[in-house]
């Protein structure tokens, strides 16, 4: 079969040859017990199998692909997105060795942002604390009125006091959730600089104040 296969080609080649010049293209690919084959066309079986396309004497001058499966499209794609993992990581080291001489640098920098979340953190703290004072009082004095006075002889409450403790009740709330978002935004910066620090010992060869390898 693989004595045929290349008279195949002999003849195909001599025949383009005494024919001149022509714009047929001649194919090769593999069945599946392995024997190549040649021809200007290829069966509708072997349309989806790799091929090559070769010249008037016979040498291979492009590679068509065949058809992928699902595995190989799975297999590139992860390997498309580890390559764009490493061009980010090697992004990101060179930024981080542009804009830093030092670990103190980065400490600097650090404590610079997280001085922002520490103020907002306190004014929201303060104004949280004189909120919490506001209500007590406005419950305190709703506490004299029905609803919430067990006096029968108790007046009905004001609706204008009643709407005053449920704004201030909303606003506690409020800036709980932003000393909250503070709080967590705070941790998210530490954590950041946490890992630019020990990317930048590495990047450096240099090692944590325990005398420990700093890792990879």
């Amino acid at each position: 079969m693989r004595l045929l296969a290349a008279a195949s080609l002999c003849l195909l080649a001599t025949a383009a040859a005494a024919a001149g010049p022509q714009h047929t293209k001649t194919y090769s690919w593999v069945d599946e017990d392995g024997v190549r084959h040649y021809g200007d066309s290829v069966p509708p079986e072997y349309a989806d199998a790799p091929k090559q396309v070769l010249n008037e004497q016979g040498i291979s001058i492009d590679e068509l692909q065949g058809k992928k499966t699902p595995e190989q499209i799975a297999q590139e794609r992860r390997q498309a997105e580890l390559e764009q993992q490493k061009e980010l990581q090697h992004r990101a080291d060179q930024a981080l060795l542009a804009t830093y001489n030092s670990v103190d640098e980065i400490e600097m920098h650090r404590d610079r942002r997280l001085e922002l979340f520490q103020a907002q953190a306190r004014v929201t703290e303060l104004y949280l604390k004189n909120l919490r004072r506001r209500l007590d009082q406005l419950k305190g004095v709703a506490s004299r009125y029905k609803p919430y006075s067990t006096d029968e002889d108790a007046e009905v409450i004001d609706p204008g006091l009643v709407d005053e403790i449920k704004e201030t009740e909303a606003a506690i709330t409020r800036h709980e959730d932003n000393l909250a978002k503070y709080r967590s935004e705070e941790a998210d910066i530490r954590k950041q600089f946490e890992g630019d620090i020990n990317r930048f010992m590495v990047l450096k060869g240099l090692t944590a104040s325990n005398g420990q390898a700093v890792p990879e």
